[in-house]
């Protein structure tokens, strides 16, 4: 039997077979939409767009990157507002997953030796603890290994694919100028929405959601949410990122981006106001705080300590200002007898009383409905735990509370050092100080909330770190691609001085 002759296929013909499995497609899914119902139809329209996203995502992986930062800021935002039928962070895990697997499939173009740091061991290490939780039934309902790990990829495992994913294919300072621009952008939008929040109104889900949460409504007020999860995770997440691109816009060198950035920080501060967080008006001193420490500058020091102990006196000692609600809601940090703050140490008191029976926790996926009713931890997972620490501390006990905070200590601890003495880029170590203070920043705010963990925190903020890391080996690309840079601003310099001195004669 003779062969087929590939090579005398016409593009005409190969066309024609294209269009009749489409159509196909079509009759396959009117028949399915006709007898089986509404969701076949679906499945079968989209394989065509299944397809033509695969073969996109194959040629161009840094679209399929660029998809998962999307969807990993907006993933709350779209789940609001649309019900999805699978598990939320699922669609993230399977995006950092496939770019996983495909960079592997090309392992020479992508530098996997970079990951192999500091960050790296302590996160093994910690998913590693995570691992061992995997024993634990301090409850006395048995090892469910679903529940496990349903709770094990959110607290450990997604935090490794964010330091893979970010370490491999943000590469180069175009990928790294390119990351900072769009997340600035995403920032903007969260403030162009908690202001459409304001003035124009909320979305039927937004109110829906508002009005079942009583803690988005306080003092006669709202607190804004904007696209994020809830008010508290708005808040700091913003802090964070306007300490973030504070810092980066105070040492960029190439004046159209240090003006953005610095732009994008202060819109960032004046958005969080609308969330009625206290804590993110914290996580920006403090993120501010550890940029005056790693700059390493007496004068900035000296200029900035001044600036934030006027500001200090002016919340703590005085009343000035008190007939705006967000200056009094600010004032309260130092209030000592403020009401949330003593419900708050009356749960960690509540709590602490039963974790004495629970060194390990009573386990790491574990919520209140799979609590029998008269289990004496029942009520440890009723308290709520207010805090991204307390709720670890519940789930993984003392011993597992004192292992995250060590690892998350040697991670900062190493980022430090990197900025310190491993970068001599200016700009370029503005970067890594941006990252490192945003980091230190969102965990201060996850010690007031239940923050950290949340989306878009881990792939932003870990995976920055990540960068940190990273930055020494990018910083001889950096240099040559900021001297073009720096070069093409000075020629656009030059042609708009000779055309203003044309335009004289």
């Amino acid at each position: 039997m003779a062969g087929i002759n590939y090579s005398k296929i016409s593009k005409s013909e190969i066309g024609g077979g294209r269009a009749l499995l489409l159509l196909l497609l079509f009759f396959i899914a009117i028949y399915n939409f006709i007898n089986i119902g509404y969701n076949a139809f679906v499945i079968v329209c989209i394989i065509p767009c299944i397809f033509l996203a695969g073969y996109v995502f194959l040629k161009y992986k840094m679209a399929l990157f660029w998809t998962l930062f999307t969807i990993n800021f907006f993933l709350m935002f779209i789940t609001r507002h649309i019900h999805l039928p699978i598990p939320t962070s699922l669609i993230n895990e399977v995006l950092e997953l496939m770019l996983i697997g495909l960079a592997l499939l090309d392992v020479s173009r992508y530098r996997f030796g970079d990951t192999l740091n500091v960050m790296f061991v302590m996160l093994l290490v910690w998913v590693a603890f995570c691992c061992i939780e995997i024993f634990n039934d301090a409850c006395g309902i048995g090892i469910d290994v679903y529940r496990w790990y349903t709770g094990a990829r959110l607290m450990s495992f997604q935090l490794v694919y964010a330091l893979i994913v970010m370490t491999i294919y943000i590469n180069t300072p175009e990928k790294l100028v390119r990351l900072l621009v769009v997340w600035a952008c995403f920032i903007l939008f969260a403030g162009f929405w908690v202001w459409k929040q304001q003035k124009i109104g909320l979305t039927a889900a937004e109110k829906s959601f508002i009005y079942n949460s009583p803690a988005h409504f306080m003092g006669g007020r709202f607190r804004y949410m904007s696209c994020f999860s809830d008010a508290a995770n708005f808040g700091v997440h913003l802090a964070s990122a306007a300490v973030m691109f504070i810092v980066v816009g105070i040492y960029m060198k190439i004046k159209r981006l240090r003006i953005f950035f610095l732009v994008m920080g202060f819109i960032a501060i004046w958005a969080f106001f609308s969330s009625g967080t206290r804590t993110a008006m914290a996580c920006l001193i403090a993120g501010l705080a550890m940029f005056i420490i790693l700059c390493k500058s007496r004068k900035v020091m000296l200029s900035a300590g001044t600036v934030f102990f006027i500001a200090f006196f002016f919340l703590a000692f005085t009343k000035i200002g008190n007939g705006n609600s967000q200056i009094r809601r600010m004032r309260t940090l130092f209030d000592k007898e403020d009401a949330s703050m003593g419900v708050r140490d009356m749960n960690k008191a509540t709590l602490r009383k039963y974790m004495t029976d629970a060194p390990w926790g009573v386990g790491i996926g574990l919520e209140n409905s799979d609590v029998p009713p008269f289990n004496k931890f029942r009520l440890i997972t009723q308290v709520p735990p207010d805090s991204e620490y307390v709720y670890i501390w519940v789930r993984t006990g003392k011993v597992g509370l004192t292992v995250f905070i060590i690892t998350t200590v040697i991670m900062f601890i190493g980022a430090c050092i990197v900025v310190w003495f491993r970068i001599r880029s200016d700009s370029l170590r503005g970067i890594g100080i941006g990252f490192t203070c945003a980091f230190f920043s969102l965990h201060l705010g996850g010690y007031a909330n239940q923050i950290l963990l949340q989306f878009p925190n881990g792939l932003i903020f870990y995976g920055g770190l990540a960068l940190v890391y990273a930055l020494p080996a990018m910083e001889e690309a950096w240099n040559k691609w900021e001297s073009e840079e720096l070069a093409k601003q000075e020629e656009r310099k030059r042609l708009r001085l000779e055309k203003k001195r044309a335009s004289r004669v």
